[in-house]
C-alpha cells in the first residue's frame, strides 16, 4: 500500500517502518508502548508546490510511554529517510503536567488492579455482594481530570467506578455501584485511594436493548429502497474525491478521526479553495454532578482516549445506506504495529428534498431536488457513540453534524428522589446533567490564505429619522482584528463571515463563506472550576487564531491530567495577525443534556453542528443547471 499524497492518512507500511526506525534507535523495549502516533502536517508552502509524481516526505510523531517508569518521549521519524529527527521527553512530572492518552491494554489492567484491592472488596462486601458477583463486575477506566491533588499530580493516574452484571452478556450501565471510587497509579499499579461515600441500593432493572431482550420487532414498516442504477456520481482516486463541483481529500488520524484536506469548489472558471483542512480534533464531556462519585468527570474523548483509534468498522444497511464507498483507516496499536480499521469512513450520496422551486401564475412550476455528499465515521468511547458527518451540497454549502447516541452514564439514588443535578430515568437510576462540547478546527482558505473574519449582527433601529415608520432594521459588521474568542448571540442572529482579503466577486465585494452557529450553551461550569482551565476552548463559540503549524488540538497536546491553560488561550496569546492573514477558525458546539426516560436504555441520536454557506463567494446560484427530474419520468 502506497501513499498518494502528502496529506493522506498513515498506511500500514509507514507504521511498520516507524516502529523499525525507533527500534534501531534504541527507543523501544519490552515495557515501551505507543501511546499516540500522528502524521505531522506538511509545510503549507511545500504542499502548495507538490505535484503528482514528486517524492512524498513524511514526518511522524510517536509518543512512547514506558509503562514501567511512566517516562514519555515524543519521537519524530522522517520517512522515507528512516531517521529519528527529534526526541523530546514530555514534562509529565512538572507543572502544568499532562499525560499521554490511555492505552487499550490499560483498560484491562485497571479492572485487574481494582478487583485485587482489599479495600474495594471490603466495600463491595459491605454492600452484600459475594465473590461470584465480583467476578461479573465491570470496573470502568475513567480519566481523573486535574484537581491539584499532591498524590496525583505528575503521576499517570486513572479512576474507576464499578458496575454490575447479572450475567456475562448483561449491560453493566444499568447497575451502578453508587459512592465507590477507586484511584490508581497506572505506573506502579498502586491503588492510591478508595472513596466509599455512601451505600445506595443498586438498581435492579436491566438495561439490555438487543433484539433478544426487547422482543419481536414491529412488522408495520414497509421497505424503503435506495437505488442508483447508473452508479454514484462521485469519483474516487486514492484519497481524492470529486463530486459535482466539489473536490477534496479524505484523511484519518488516530486522535482526530476523519480529516478532510484541500476542499475546493469549481465555479466554472476552475477550482477555488475553501478549506485547507477540516476536522473535529477535540470534544469535552463535563458533568454537572456534585457527588464524590462524579464531580471530577470531564472526559476529553480525543486527547484522553483517541477518537480515531476507537472508530467503528461500518456496516452496509445499518450505518450507511445506498451505494457506499468505504475508506479503511490505519493506526498504531499499543505495540506500535499497524491496526487496520476496515470500512472506518463511509461515503455516499443522499437525496435532500427541494433545493429550489418557484411557480409563476399561469406557467409551469420549476423545481429542482437537492442532493448531498455524505462523508462520515463513528467512534465509541465507553458508554457513548459519536457520529461525525460532513455534508457537501450542490449549492456550495458545507454542513457538519455530530450525532450523539449510546448509553447515558448513570448513578443510583433512592427511587423518587428529587436531585438538582441528575434526573431519574428508570427506577433508582439517575443520569447526571452534562454537556457534549465539540470543537471543529477549520483551517480556512477562502480563495487563498489571506482571510479575515467579520462578526455580523442584526440591529434594531428605534423609530425616528432613520426609521420613520418603525419597520426598518439593518445589520452591522465588526471586523475581528485580534486573536481570541467570541460568543454566539441568537437574539441578534449572530453569524461570522470568513472572507478573502484579495478576491472580489462581480459586485466588487469580497468573496466570503458564512459560518452559521446553533448558539447552544458553551461550558456551564464556573469560571474558576478546574475543567474551565483545562477546557478553556469550550468557553466561547468561536476562536480566531493565526495559523501555527503545530497548533492542531484546542486543549493542547497533552490533555490527560493537564492542569490547564494550554491550547486555544495559548494560541491566541501568540498574537499572530488575523486580519487578512493565514488564519484558523475554531468553532465550539454541542448539546447540553438533561437526560429523560426516553434516553433509556439506549439514547436516540441527538444532533448538533453548524453550517458554512457561500456568501458572495459565487456570483449567482450555482445549481441552476440541475436536471428537471419531472421531465425524465
Amino acid at each position: 500500500m502506497t501513499v498518494g499524497h502528502p496529506t493522506d492518512g498513515l498506511v500500514p507500511e509507514e507504521i511498520t517502518a516507524v516502529r523499525a526506525v525507533l527500534d534501531r534507535a534504541g527507543l523501544l523495549g519490552p515495557t515501551v508502548r505507543f501511546a499516540q502516533q500522528l502524521l505531522l502536517e506538511p509545510d503549507k508552502a511545500a504542499l502548495a508546490g507538490w505535484r503528482p509524481g514528486d517524492p512524498i516526505e513524511r514526518r511522524i510523531s510517536s509518543v512512547l510511554l514506558d509503562t514501567a517508569t511512566g517516562r514519555s518521549v515524543d519521537a519524530v521519524v522522517a520517512l522515507p529517510a528512516g531517521t529519528v529527527e527529534s526526541r523530546t521527553e514530555m514534562p509529565t512530572g512538572t507543572a502544568p503536567y499532562g499525560q499521554p492518552p490511555y492505552l487499550f491494554e490499560e483498560y484491562e489492567r485497571v479492572e485487574a488492579i481494582v478487583k485485587a484491592d482489599p479495600q474495594w472488596r471490603d466495600a463491595m462486601a459491605r454492600r452484600g455482594f459475594a465473590d461470584d458477583v465480583l467476578d461479573l463486575a465491570f470496573c470502568a477506566p475513567l480519566a481523573p481530570g486535574h484537581f491539584g491533588r499532591e498524590d496525583e499530580s505528575g503521576r499517570r493516574c486513572i479512576r474507576s467506578l464499578t458496575f454490575l452484571r447479572d450475567h456475562p452478556e448483561d449491560s453493566p450501565w444499568a447497575h451502578p455501584v453508587e459512592g465507590l471510587v477507586v484511584t490508581i497509579d497506572l505506573t506502579s499499579g498502586e491503588v492510591l485511594r478508595v472513596v466509599d461515600e455512601r451505600i445506595v441500593d443498586v438498581p435492579a432493572e436491566g438495561g439490555n436493548y438487543d433484539a433478544a431482550s426487547v422482543g419481536p420487532a414491529r412488522t408495520t414498516l414497509k421497505p424503503i429502497e435506495i437505488t442508483q442504477p447508473e452508479g454514484p456520481s462521485f469519483i474516487v482516486n486514492g484519497s481524492e474525491v470529486r463530486w459535482e463541483n466539489w473536490s477534496l481529500r479524505v484523511g484519518f488520524s488516530m486522535r482526530e478521526g476523519l480529516v478532510l484536506n484541500g476542499i475546493g469548489f469549481d465555479d466554472g472558471t476552475g477550482t477555488r479553495s475553501v478549506l485547507h483542512r477540516a476536522s473535529v480534533p477535540e470534544m469535552v464531556v463535563p458533568y454537572g454532578d456534585t457527588t464524590e462519585t462524579r464531580y471530577w468527570i470531564s472526559y476529553f474523548d480525543a486527547g484522553e482516549y483517541h477518537l480515531g483509534k476507537n472508530a467503528n468498522s461500518l456496516a452496509l444497511g445499518c450505518d450507511c445506506v445506498g451505494l457506499i464507498h468505504y475508506f479503511d483507516a490505519h493506526v498504531a496499536g499499543d505495540d506500535g504495529l499497524p491496526v487496520t480499521i476496515e470500512q472506518a469512513v463511509c461515503m455516499h450520496e443522499e437525496d435532500y428534498g427541494i433545493l429550489w422551486k418557484h411557480t409563476e401564475p399561469g406557467r409551469r412550476s420549476e423545481s429542482r431536488r437537492s442532493r448531498r455528499l455524505v462523508i462520515s465515521y463513528f467512534a465509541t468511547i465507553g458508554n457513548y457513540d459519536y457520529g461525525f458527518f460532513w455534508y457537501f451540497y450542490l449549492d456550495g454549502t458545507i454542513q457538519f453534524e455530530a450525532k450523539a447516541t449510546g448509553i447515558v452514564f448513570c448513578g443510583a439514588e433512592e427511587p423518587g428522589t428529587e436531585h438538582p443535578h441528575s434526573a431519574e430515568i428508570a427506577p433508582g437510576l439517575f443520569a447526571p446533567v452534562h454537556q457534549h462540547l465539540f470543537c471543529a478546527r477549520l483551517d480556512v482558505a477562502i480563495d487563498g490564505d489571506a482571510n479575515y473574519v467579520d462578526e455580523i449582527d442584526l440591529v434594531r433601529i428605534p423609530t425616528g429619522p432613520e426609521n420613520p415608520h418603525g419597520n426598518a432594521f439593518t445589520y452591522r459588521a465588526t471586523r475581528i482584528t485580534e486573536p481570541g474568542g467570541r460568543s454566539a448571540d441568537n437574539l441578534v442572529g449572530r453569524t461570522w463571515h470568513i472572507g478573502s482579503a484579495e478576491r472580489t466577486n462581480r459586485l466588487g465585494k469580497a468573496t466570503e463563506y458564512q459560518l452559521i452557529p446553533q448558539g447552544t450553551p458553551t461550558l456551564l461550569a464556573a469560571d474558576d472550576a478546574p475543567v474551565a482551565a483545562r477546557a478553556a476552548f469550550a468557553t466561547r463559540h468561536l476562536w480566531v487564531t493565526g495559523y501555527g503549524p503545530d497548533e492542531t488540538f484546542p486543549a493542547g497536546i497533552a490533555v490527560n491530567q493537564h492542569a490547564g491553560g494550554a491550547g486555544l488561550p495559548a494560541f491566541a496569546a501568540e498574537d499572530r495577525p488575523v486580519d487578512g492573514a493565514d488564519i484558523v477558525v475554531w468553532h465550539v458546539f454541542g448539546p447540553t443534556h438533561v437526560p429523560r426516560p426516553e434516553d433509556w436504555p439506549i439514547m436516540p441520536v441527538d444532533y448538533s453542528g453548524f453550517l458554512l454557506k457561500p456568501y458572495g463567494f459565487l456570483d449567482r446560484n450555482p445549481a441552476l443547471d440541475l436536471p428537471d427530474g419531472t421531465r425524465h419520468r
